[in-house]
């Protein structure tokens, strides 16, 4: 790769990532009916770059989403294993709390990513994969049944999520429904009947059924 090329491709990186960050930033404070146009004044950058980049305003949203999980909530899930060792139901309980919290949080932007249909289980499960280790602790010491998977956890999280409204800022319908949720996870005689395969769950969220 030529000099020149490297610059193209750094200022691409650079240029992807401020409209990246422009567009959390316009959907936290606008709502998810923010403009692309808006996104790419805030950025500094002509539409047509974001156009080019991304190819359209539900590429650009689901590029904000994913950096957003990525910053916010798998370090959660990261941090629950290092709690792990001493309460690994506690550590499992907060790390899925403050997904919940942060994600209510930005209502803005989860709203545009539902409407964009970029909400998946699939999108929570990946950022979540950390908890794999976490939950299986919890289920060792017998704090969680042994038929949850992190992809449950996941869906947890997406079904507690859709809770959230504007009416209720300090988000107390999403915790609520959380902590019946967490409920759930206890150990018990009955069994959990097996997943589908077919990724219900994202299609009822407005989500895609592939990431």
């Amino acid at each position: 790769m030529t000099v020149p090329e490297q610059r193209q491709r750094a200022d691409a990186v650079r240029n992807a990532d401020r409209i990246v960050r422009a567009a959390i930033e316009i959907f936290r404070e606008r709502g998810p009916d923010a403009s692309l146009d808006e996104i790419a004044r805030r950025a500094g950058i002509g539409s047509a770059t974001v156009y080019r980049r991304f190819g359209d305003r539900d590429g650009v949203i689901r590029a904000a989403f994913l950096t957003y999980f990525a910053e916010e909530i798998e370090p959660l899930a990261l941090s629950a294993r290092g709690e792990a060792e001493t309460d690994a139901g506690a550590a499992l309980a907060g790390a899925l709390a403050g997904a919940v919290d942060t994600l209510a949080a930005h209502q803005g932007l989860v709203m545009a990513v539902k409407q964009s249909r970029a909400l998946s289980v699939d999108i929570a499960e990946r950022f979540m994969g950390p908890l794999s280790t976490v939950l299986t602790r919890a289920q060792e010491v017998g704090q969680v049944r042994d038929d949850v998977s992190v992809r449950d956890l996941a869906a947890i999280v997406i079904m507690a999520l859709a809770t959230a409204h504007p009416g209720d800022p300090g988000q107390h319908d999403p915790r609520r429904y959380l902590a019946l949720l967490l409920s759930s996870l206890r150990p018990s005689a009955d069994r959990l009947p097996a997943p589908s395969g077919q990724h219900f769950l994202d299609r009822a969220s407005g989500g895609c059924s592939k990431t």
